[in-house]
């Protein structure tokens, strides 16, 4: 498809948005001309999001069926759970991921917002069909060789759905809910549900089993963060732009996070006749990172933007309910 039919078709759905807001007749030329820019960004940006999504459930289900599932090991969080009834229980997987996510879905929507909540609603239906339906061959029945391949493979795919602004396994969500109900950090949350999870593998399985999953969940978490370029639960994100006002007003209505400005002045060009400029600092999840981007994107494609990992964060905006995607 050459690109003229691809602006016809975006300009469409555009002219039919734009007809439903009753905003059609008022709209001027320049005023179409952004809209269509920012419809294009969605657009792009989504099926980028789509893709990442995708390539996270095949590597997912490889790294399930064609290591873990047959020599019975299991990894943390909802995935573990999962398998480890499987193991007890003889259900398809495919079902258990799906049921078993069920709440945390719900607890997304509540606690992150309606756009991941979809997002990952697609993401683990979309392995639970993958897993259901399409069977990878088993690769090896070496123990280490299936704790470390099968983690790396499990671990790739939830880094690339997170990537996606989705999820394939829910504890992360349960984690942000323990951490604001009990004040721990989400880290603390995540080990607290892992130990349960493998104390419960040493007794029904094995204990050599259950060291062996606790190396999938070592080699899956290391991975993970390898594939979200070791971003942690939180990020500080600083933007300079002259658009800071709108970049201010997106922040604070959109993502519904708190800003701080500084006074700074812009360092290139002559030392007498340097401007100034606010520059803009929020901190936000790492599940927020895509949409901060793509409306960053929308608002000042040359902004220059700088993120760096926190550990955790007390007070301000940053665990409140964040905004509906």
């Amino acid at each position: 498809m050459n690109s003229i039919w691809k602006r016809r078709i975006i300009e469409a759905f555009l002219s039919q948005k734009l007809k439903r807001s009753k905003q059609l007749s008022k709209i001027t030329p320049a005023q179409f001309k952004k809209e269509y820019s920012q419809f294009r960004i969605s657009i792009i940006s989504l099926i980028k999001d789509m893709a990442l999504i995708l390539l996270g459930v095949i590597s997912a289900a490889f790294g399930l069926e064609s290591f873990l599932l047959p020599n019975m090991f299991i990894d943390g969080g909802v995935t573990g759970i999962s398998l480890l009834v499987s193991e007890l229980t003889s259900l398809p997987l495919a079902l258990l991921i799906l049921l078993i996510n069920i709440p945390f879905i719900f607890l997304g929507w509540k606690v992150i917002g309606r756009r991941f909540a979809i997002r990952a609603t697609i993401a683990i239906s979309a392995l639970a069909l993958t897993l259901f339906f399409v069977k990878f061959p088993e690769v090896t029945q070496d123990k280490l060789l299936v704790s470390v391949f099968g983690g790396f493979f499990l671990g790739a795919g939830i880094g690339l759905s997170v990537r996606g602004g989705g999820v394939l396994d829910g504890t992360e969500v349960l984690a942000i809910f323990m951490s604001k109900k009990l004040g721990t950090t989400v880290g603390d949350a995540i080990t607290i549900i892992n130990i349960i999870i493998f104390s419960a593998a040493s007794y029904l399985l094995s204990i050599e089993t259950a060291l062996y999953s606790m190396l999938t969940y070592l080699a899956a978490s290391r991975t993970l963060d390898f594939v979200i370029e070791g971003i942690e639960e939180y990020t500080g994100v600083t933007i300079i732009s002259e658009h800071n006002q709108e970049m201010r007003t997106m922040i604070t209505e959109k993502m519904r996070r708190g800003v701080t400005i500084y006074q700074g002045k812009q360092g290139y060009g002559s030392h007498e006749n340097l401007d100034d400029i606010d520059i803009i600092y929020t901190v936000i999840t790492r599940l927020e990172i895509s949409k901060l981007n793509n409306e960053i994107e929308k608002i000042d494609p040359k902004a220059f933007v700088i993120m760096h990992s926190i550990n955790d964060t007390r007070g301000g905006m940053i665990k409140k309910r964040p905004t509906e995607y």
